[in-house]
């Protein structure tokens, strides 16, 4: 039997108007849900990364990394699951906090190694860069409190080591390589 679980791809993409919406209607087509979605520059002038996070089996990942690879603006899909990645969530997470309860606040984000970035006479932000599950922890602990606003990045995450790609190979020769590494079918 086949379980379903989270696959996060690394979708390194052309810095131009409108790849995201392509992107993202690719998984809409498909019938897969995103779980989450992080965009922002890379490392390589005129790149942008894009960290897709999506609930699927093996199948299903492997069609997911050949329909991305496909698309013109798509440079390069590395699906980080089934390898040792650092992975972390941003939150911002806006607490009430008075005069009374600012200090239990405080140490409760001591203890999750986050950090108060913002005091208000009548609240708090704070930011934390954890693990989902610890980010997780962190607002349910804060839930009593009273958490007023919240914002999180998703997951992002990069490769452990020293694995270096190289994302201006020209597209055809990225294709035909990564297909035969796969050993998957990249026709529709």
């Amino acid at each position: 039997m086949l379980t379903d679980t989270l696959h996060i791809f690394a979708v390194y993409v052309e810095d131009q108007p409108g790849v995201l919406n392509r992107v993202a209607s690719l998984f809409r087509r498909r019938g897969f849900n995103i779980h989450s979605l992080s965009v922002g520059n890379s490392e390589t002038a005129g790149v942008s990364r894009m960290t897709v996070v999506v609930q699927t089996d093996a199948g299903g990942a492997a069609r997911i990394k050949a329909h991305l690879q496909k698309l013109v603006p798509v440079i390069r899909v590395d699906d980080l699951q089934p390898r040792a990645a650092v992975v972390r969530d941003l939150a911002l997470i806006k607490v009430s906090a008075t005069h009374d309860n600012r200090s239990p606040v405080m140490q409760l984000v001591q203890v999750f190694d986050a950090r108060v970035v913002d005091v208000a006479p009548t609240s708090l932000i704070v930011e934390i860069c954890a693990s989902e599950a610890k980010v997780d922890g962190l607002v349910e602990v804060l839930r009593p409190y009273g958490v007023l606003e919240m914002v999180r990045t998703g997951r992002v995450a990069i490769d452990r080591g020293s694995v270096q790609r190289d994302a201006h190979a020209p597209r055809d020769a990225r294709v035909a390589g990564q297909a035969a590494a796969d050993g998957v079918s990249y026709s529709v």
